[in-house]
């Protein structure tokens, strides 16, 4: 049995051809379904409504004067025989299949033919169909795609670009197609030749996997691009190679960041660890000198030599701090501040500082808020700043401060790795001096490296910038071009407004000696040493431990009242805050100062600085160890937290 045929039928009303068409197709084998209409419109809604696989049309149905005509204009999908009166012979134009109405026998082979060509039809408009579909996805594919593809013939000419490159280089992909790849511009000069080797090797069949190439854009700006080179293949034979490019400009910029900030906090460890054992040795170094210049004469030889030393002294503390300010572990006392104040207040000084060739303006916008930050770390970054542009204008120019409220977005933390998005208050420095080159603005912020003489200069104005910036939760950004002076702007989180009164100083002391009885905890030998020689001289009953288990025995031992306990923060084996709440028992009264030649995250891992506890700084000069003493002695006894 032969597939089954859906048969549409037109004829006029009374005719029998129906059932002659039916009885001639079951007599050669087919079983159709077919359905009867007799008029044009009746024929419209049969196709409508369903498919069908032939359409047989009696030129006699009602309601047209030619039926030829009529199916030309309709421009149906499915097949058309016309039944008609009398054979005729295709005329020039395409016309439709016609079968004599009195020759039916003839109908199957036409019939059979019809539907193979309809099948090979629906065929060929399937695969066309499906062929534009693939193409079009395609096309947006080529065309959605951030990476850059291009593709270029065995002659090396360029045969297709993504419009991607728009985006990366400025460039419209018309512009480029059908240029030689060595003449398009789009590379730096010296990456061209490994780019063309890459080609060649994709062209004689290999793959050349993440080649990494400069580009440089239509405005001169440098991108980054990593490229995947691969053969073009047509039938088995290369006819071309093909270029995926990735931009990776942000992620190289990104890289560089983290290896600089890796880079900084390594020498920020190294600066912390020397500039705490320095400041055991200038402590007790301060301690002896002032010690020794009570028992020279005033004015003698000997005096005067000790003066310089402490003059030394004070340089190499001053040295200190500077490191530790870099490494970001210096102490700080932070408090709400506004900028605007702290420029105002320091604009006298900073004109006396820069000279009268070099004009100072300030654009201070109003009302912007707050930051918290240590005010003397501020006036010493602005300080270091101005004498930094000073260096920069011999001849003179202009030195520009000026602040602002500024949001940075989630976009611009994405493109730097140490920057939370949210509100800041914006600190610039501008100048008009000689600027810097990149590799120059790539080194500014590390330790000791100047570009000024060496003896005029330690190298550590910029980088305790910096870590006065970062030590305050901030960012700051560089912009500088040779003769076309530098800007610095400093990114400081906006805080909570400042309170009255802050900032008051506490009132002299009376007398810096005392009779009370003091615990002193330390395991720096020579510190321990000095620190003990003060106190007993000043009057002081001084019990003296290496290191905490020292301690506790000597406090169980210790019959009469401690009235405090002296003590370095870290100590091996127990911190202090450990030490104090195990001698806390025996020696209810017992209050308690810290101190500490380690850096200000050390000392908050301790529990120190939160708590507010009280905390002397090394080095320290033997007044104001004893000031400090009398401070904690004079104070009530705090409750334990």
């Amino acid at each position: 049995m032969k597939p089954l045929l859906r048969l549409l039928i037109a004829g006029p009303p009374g005719d029998d051809v129906a059932a002659r068409v039916v009885e001639t197709l079951a007599s050669e084998g087919y079983a159709p379904r077919w359905e009867q209409v007799h008029t044009l419109h009746d024929v419209q809604v049969a196709l409508e409504r369903e498919p069908w696989d032939i359409l047989l049309l009696d030129e006699r149905l009602p309601g047209t004067t030619s039926a030829e005509a009529w199916l030309k204009q309709q421009r149906l999908q499915v097949p058309c025989i016309l039944l008609a009166g009398r054979d005729e012979s295709p005329g020039g134009e395409a016309r439709p299949t016609r079968v004599p109405r009195e020759a039916l026998e003839r109908l199957v082979p036409v019939l059979e033919e019809q539907l193979r060509e309809s099948r090979n039809h629906d065929e060929h408009r399937k695969i066309a169909e499906a062929l534009r579909e693939s193409e079009e996805r395609y096309r947006l594919h080529f065309e959605s795609l951030n990476d850059v593809i291009y593709s270029v013939n065995r002659d090396l000419l360029l045969t297709d670009v993504s419009p991607s490159i728009r985006t990366h280089l400025g460039y419209a992909p018309e512009e480029l197609v059908g240029r030689p790849f060595s003449e398009l511009n789009i590379l730096a000069p010296e990456f061209l030749e490994e780019a063309l080797a890459d080609i060649r090797k994709a062209l004689d069949g290999a793959v050349v996997s993440s080649m990494e190439y400069t580009f440089l854009a239509r405005d001169g700006t440098i991108r980054y691009g990593e490229a995947n080179n691969t053969p073009l293949v047509d039938q088995g034979v290369i006819i071309g190679a093909t270029a995926v490019v990735r931009d990776i400009t942000e992620r190289k910029a990104l890289k560089a960041q983290l290896h600089q900030a890796q880079k900084m906090e390594a020498v920020g460890r190294l600066a912390g660890g020397v500039a705490h054992d320095f400041n055991n040795l200038i402590t007790a170094i301060t301690g002896y000198t002032d010690l020794l210049l009570l028992n020279l004469e005033h004015g003698s030889e000997s005096w005067a030599f000790a003066k310089e030393i402490q003059k030394a002294l004070e340089q190499a503390s001053s040295l200190t701090d500077q490191l530790l300010v870099f490494s970001r572990k210096q102490v700080m006392r932070p408090e709400a501040l506004n900028l605007n104040t702290v420029v105002m207040s320091m604009e006298r000084m900073l004109g006396r500082l820069i000279g009268e060739d070099v004009d100072l303006v300030t654009v201070l916008s109003p009302d912007i808020g707050t930051v918290r930050a240590d005010p003397a770390q501020i006036e010493q970054m602005i300080m270091n700043l101005a004498l930094n542009a000073r260096a920069a204008m011999p001849e003179g120019g202009r030195l520009t401060l000026e602040t602002a409220d500024t949001v940075l977005d989630e976009a611009y933390a994405q493109r730097h790795l140490e920057v939370r998005p949210g509100r800041y208050v914006m600190l610039a420095v501008h100048d008009t001096g000689c600027g810097m080159d990149e590799d120059t603005l790539s080194k500014i912020f590390e330790p000791f490296f100047t570009t000024r003489h060496q003896e005029r200069a330690s190298g550590l104005g910029l980088s305790t910038v910096y870590g006065i910036v970062k030590q305050s939760g901030g960012h700051i950004a560089v912009e500088s071009e040779p003769w076309k002076g530098s800007s610095f702007r400093i990114y400081l989180p906006r805080g909570e407004e400042p309170k009255e009164g802050s900032g008051t100083r506490p009132a002299p002391f009376p007398t810096l000696r005392g009779s009370e009885s003091i615990l002193l905890v330390e395991d720096d030998i020579s510190v321990r040493n000095i620190v003990r020689e003060v106190l007993q001289r000043n009057g002081y009953n001084v019990l003296e431990a290496s290191n905490p288990g020292d301690a506790i025995l000597i406090s169980e031992q210790h019959t009469g009242l401690i009235h405090l306990m002296l003590t370095d923060v870290v100590m091996p084996r127990m911190s202090a805050p450990e030490l104090t709440e195990r001698l806390a028992p025996w020696h209810p009264e017992m209050k308690v100062l810290y101190m500490s030649g380690y850096t200000d995250s050390d000392i908050l891992r301790q529990g120190v600085l939160e708590t507010e506890r009280p905390f002397l700084q090394k080095p320290f000069s033997p007044e104001t160890l004893l000031r400090a003493v009398r401070d904690v002695l004079g104070r009530p006894k705090q409750k334990r937290v």
